[in-house]
């Protein structure tokens, strides 16, 4: 009989300890079950400034105006490799060191690999949060190169891996899925980019797990050249031109030297070839529109809508005629470094609007806030926004970096000789989007009492555009001649101190903020104070 008792004071023991170690590691799914789930929908080359949203009416719909719409959100550098960099690792380029979309530029290198995606938000996630972690689409430019791993390389920090190798198409692609090549042909039905990664977000949710939060982020090829349509769509907008704006057709004459060689007015052949481009563009769109509208009606079939915050944004803007450029990015101007930026989820009312500037080295850190992941662990330039969106009485930003290094051959176009070399980019009448020395670094700011504008080139002329963008919106008017002298100096020290910061001190007060005060220290430390130094940290 003792023993019975011994025996079955043993089984009530062993009995608790499993019930308590059962509530415990249910507490722990039922605690990660609350986190919410997140949603990222990146494009290429979307523009908010010449009307990139009007086609994109149900992402209107099921995320902007079910949650948030920034109106002053900007890109760290107007460049798709660069500016992808700075989204993932929530730094600016003088810190991550991808320069352009070449491998020698930094993009998606071995050196890329080793010293930033080791850090990078997707696997602090994951990690930290125990998020599964879900990838389609457009990675960085020169993702897939065989020097660099190939497509049978999965950057760390995903646990589905469904990317597109090098830069964006429509058809004949391949895609890297989960480190082996699947490659797609011409076939509508089948291949279709946009629309595969539709269906391949959609089979995630369907068979990701139910007891862990997921990160999924799906990065569209549109509208990024070569504009290929959906057959259905490829009839629309056939009366729709691009943007007469103030800016259009017009001679930047007050402007660096890239701007000025621009033929003005524009030959008729130029002006036809960027109104079919800008139809073609908004027809890439309407896909990207259903994507999203699949996407949301499917979280909301599921019972997770709710608890799922989504965010939609471009890498880039866009241009197709201001100062006379045909079609591009990579300019210092409002058309090629402000971007859409659409958030909806938990505890964000509808039907909002916010004059907040936002960097989008501020994504990542937002994303890693959402999940609960304290960002004063991480190296990242950037801030969460998520608690200003809820609380618009605390105190923001007044100011960001854009950073850009120029690109240009080191031999003359045989077809453009008056333009010598170092230009790249160049169109059939010799005009061209980029040089070596279109590189540049901008202080742009955004306060209660200053929307301003000011950037330095680094070349001979030591170059320097300001734009007070209150008065003159579409910066007709460089007042770099006129503005007041303390005004410059103070904005010159603020650049070089934004281009030398790193993490914490690169959320330091701006200018136009009461809190600001100039610390000449903050200016110099191992980053240094000029871009052209970017070259340097990669040799």
């Amino acid at each position: 009989m003792g023993s019975v008792r011994v025996c079955l004071r043993t089984w009530l023991r062993l009995s608790l300890i499993c019930v308590t170690a059962l509530s415990s590691n249910l507490a722990v799914v039922a605690k990660m079950y609350r986190k919410p789930n997140i949603v990222l929908i990146l494009t290429d080359d979307l523009d908010v400034a010449i009307g990139g949203m009007t086609p994109l009416n149900k992402t209107r719909k099921f995320i902007g105006d079910a949650g948030i719409s920034f109106t002053n959100a900007f890109v760290a550098s107007p460049l798709c490799c660069p500016s992808r960099a700075s989204i993932l690792t929530g730094k600016y380029p003088h810190n991550h060191h991808v320069i352009n979309n070449t491998l020698e530029g930094n993009c998606s290198s071995l050196a890329w690999q080793k010293s930033q995606e080791s850090a990078t938000f997707p696997l602090l996630l994951q990690k930290l949060a125990y998020y599964q972690t879900f990838f389609a689409g457009k990675y960085l430019n020169e993702y897939g190169n065989p020097e660099a791993g190939g497509v049978e390389y999965v950057p760390p920090g995903w646990d589905y891996w469904f990317a597109l190798e090098k830069n964006s198409k429509y058809y004949n692609y391949t895609l890297s899925v989960n480190g082996k090549p699947q490659r797609h042909g011409q076939n509508y039905s089948q291949d279709y980019l946009t629309d595969v990664l539709a269906s391949v977000s959609l089979e995630f949710l369907s068979y990701k797990s139910n007891y862990r939060p997921f990160f999924m982020m799906v990065s569209t090829p549109a509208p990024h050249s070569p504009w290929t349509a959906a057959p259905q769509y490829e009839g629309r907008f056939s009366d729709i031109k691009a943007p007469r704006d103030p800016s259009f057709n017009v001679h930047g004459k007050d402007k660096h030297w890239l701007i000025r060689q621009a033929k003005t007015p524009m030959t008729n052949s130029s002006v036809e070839f960027l109104d079919d481009a800008f139809q073609k563009r908004w027809r890439t769109l309407l896909s990207v529109d259903d994507l999203v509208e699949k996407v949301v009606k499917n979280l909301e079939a599921r019972g997770e809508l709710e608890n799922t915050y989504i965010m939609f944004t471009s890498d880039n803007g866009y241009h197709t005629g201001q100062f006379s450029l045909p079609v591009d990015k990579r300019q210092l101007y409002e058309f090629d470094i402000r971007v859409p930026l659409l958030v909806r989820g938990p505890n964000i009312k509808p039907n909002q609007t916010s004059p907040m500037l936002i960097a989008n080295v501020d994504l990542g850190p937002t994303i890693l806030d959402m999940a609960g992941i304290n960002i004063n662990q991480t190296k990242m330039d950037g801030i969460s926004f998520l608690s200003s969106i809820i609380d618009y009485n605390l105190s923001w930003r007044t100011d960001m970096l854009v950073e850009y290094e120029g690109e240009g051959s080191n031999i003359s176009d045989p077809a453009c000789p008056l333009l010598g070399p170092g230009v790249s980019e160049c169109f059939p009448d010799c005009v061209c989007e980029d040089s070596y020395n279109n590189t540049y670094a901008c202080v742009r700011t955004v306060s209660t009492s200053t929307n301003l504008q000011y950037c330095e080139f680094d070349d001979s002329e030591v170059f320097v555009e300001v734009y007070n963008l209150t008065a003159d919106p579409f910066q007709l008017t460089n007042i770099a001649k006129s503005i007041e002298q303390e005004v410059l100096e103070k904005m010159n020290h603020r650049l070089m101190m934004l281009q030398s910061c790193s993490g914490q001190s690169c959320r330091t007060a701006g200018v136009f903020d009461a809190r600001y005060k100039f610390d000449p220290r903050l200016m110099f430390n191992d980053h240094g104070p000029h871009i052209s130094r970017l070259h340097q940290a990669l040799k």
